[in-house]
Order: structure tokens, then sequence, then C-alpha cells
């Protein structure tokens, strides 16, 4: 028995079949089918009850389920403590971003990640949620960062770092003199917003409900699909915003744009890895995520108010 073939049979009963569990490691059907078998002779018994059109766990493959999942997350464990003493890792890492993430937060951390771990190569797409997980679905790219968590039954998210919206106002806005304002006198003002189902969106209506203010009732004069054009609109002079902080770094250097505190809100949110569900990341992979969780925005581009 080892830990390969544990893994194996794992996944073959939360994918449902061997074909799918083929797909699933990158293997052949007969490469999976021999491992179980494998692991079936060891022991002794049927791990799995198998009939034309699908296969269930036997009893003892039930009873065998749960230290196979303690396997995976300790080896998921040992990876992660393992990374910060591997320095000359080999890799091409495939990864998918979203918009915020892959224009405005990962651009500052590659460049420090590549002097760390100058051996491995990032290939980043920067893509919507939905491209994301159906490209790691389609095994073309090796995990993704996203802005909120998502639900499917074959992917699972993870916070890797944390991010904070603020009240953004044009560099000459009356409230760009302030120190602070409440969140009732800047909803007085017309805003400029992303589009609906976009996480920077959810995440700022989500506060609002909760702080009694109803996101309907503000006084929206366009809804714009990258944070990017919102900016540009905000710098013309034509509302306000909520969005990253981390977004307009330069524009707020310039005196552009303003991040103005409010004193009754807090947009705080966490962006997520996605991956697949019981799949085991390269050590490449594992080590860039552990750098991201303890290189975190906040550490890394401080507050510009």
């Amino acid at each position: 028995m080892n830990f390969h073939q544990l893994h194996i049979f794992y996944t073959v009963s939360q994918r449902g079949s061997f074909s799918a569990a083929a797909q699933t490691l990158h293997m052949t059907q007969p490469a999976v089918t021999m491992q179980v078998q494998a692991l079936e002779d060891y022991f002794g018994t049927k791990l799995f009850d198998r009939s034309s059109k699908k296969i269930a766990l036997s009893e003892a493959g039930q009873a065998l389920l749960p230290f196979a999942l303690r396997s995976i997350q300790l080896m998921r464990d040992t990876d992660q403590a393992m990374s910060a003493f591997t320095h000359m890792l080999e890799g091409r890492l495939q990864l998918g971003a979203s918009l915020t993430i892959g224009e405005y937060i990962l651009p500052r951390l590659l460049g420090p990640f590549g002097k760390a771990y100058p051996h491995i190569s990032i290939m980043m797409k920067v893509i919507n949620t939905t491209q994301i997980m159906e490209e790691i679905l389609k095994h073309q790219l090796t995990f993704g960062l996203i802005e909120a968590p998502i639900r499917h039954p074959e992917l699972e998210t993870e916070p890797v770092m944390d991010d904070e919206l603020k009240l953004i106002v044009p560099g000459d806005h009356p409230l760009a003199l302030r120190e602070a304002v409440s969140l009732e006198e800047a909803l007085a003002y017309p805003f400029v917003l992303r589009e609906r189902g976009s996480g920077t969106r959810q995440v700022m209506e989500e506060e609002l409900i909760a702080k009694g203010f109803d996101p309907g009732a503000m006084n929206i004069i366009m809804e714009l699909g990258s944070t990017g054009a919102v900016k540009s609109a905000v710098e013309a002079g034509l509302g306000l915003t909520i969005i990253s902080s981390s977004s307009i770094k330069h524009e707020a250097a310039l005196g552009l744009l303003k991040i103005v505190p409010l004193t009754d809100a807090s947009f705080k949110r966490q962006f997520y890895a996605v991956r697949l569900k019981d799949s085991l990341l390269p050590i490449s992979a594992v080590t860039f995520l552990t750098y991201l969780r303890e290189h975190s925005i906040p550490k890394e581009m401080p507050d510009e108010s």
C-alpha cells in the first residue's frame, strides 16, 4: 500500500467512476483500475461494488474512506510546511486570476516571488471567475484566484489573501477634503459601480444591507465592466465609487483619486484559491499560495488614506 493508491481510491470514490477519476488524475483508465485492484489485493477485500453502469463503495471501502482523506490532508499540510524551505523548485504554473487580482494585486507580488523562486515560471490568464472554473475543470489551469467563494461539486476554494474596498472620490471632490464621512453622507452622491454579479459589487451590497441601507436606492449613474473603466469615470468627476484600495495606488499618488475613510462601514473581503476538489497541487503551486498568504495585501500595499 502507498499514498498514491489511497489518493486514486479516494478520487474514484468521489468521482463515481474509474473513467472520471482517470481524467482528474491525468491517468489512463486501466492504470487507475490496476492501482485500485492492487489496493484490494493488499487488504484482501473488495473496496467497490461494481455494476455495469456505476460503482459504489463496499462496506470495506466506506471504512477506508476517512483514512484515505486524512492521508490526502496530511500530504497537503506536509507540502505547505516544507514549501517554506524549498528554494530550488522548478516548474511552470498555469493559473487564472480574476480582473482585480490579475491586474492590480498579483503584478506587485510576482516580482518579489520571482526573485525568491527564480526556477518557477508563471503563466497567468486574467479572465472572469466562470472561465477560470471551466478551464480548471478541463485541466487547462492548475488553479485560480478569485474574489468570492464558489459552489461547485468538483471544485473547492480556500482563502489566501485579505482585501478591503474603500470609498473613492475624485481628487477635487468636496469629500476629498474630509478626514472621514458617514455612509449616509456618501450615499447622497451619485455613484459609478462595477456591474451586477461582480465580486466587488457583491461585497459592497452585502455590507450596505447589513448596515440597513437598500442598495437599490443608490443613485447609480453608470455601471461598468472593469475596475479600470470605473476609475476613469470617477476621475472624470462622474461620481463616487467603492472599489479595492489596492487598485488606485498610482491615481492616489498623483492626487487624481482620493480614499475617504467611512466612519460606520467596512467593506472587508477575502480572495480565494480555487482548484479541483481533492486534487494534489504540485509543490511549486503550494509554494506560490503559501507566499501569497504570507505576503498579504495590507503588508505589501499599505492603506494610502
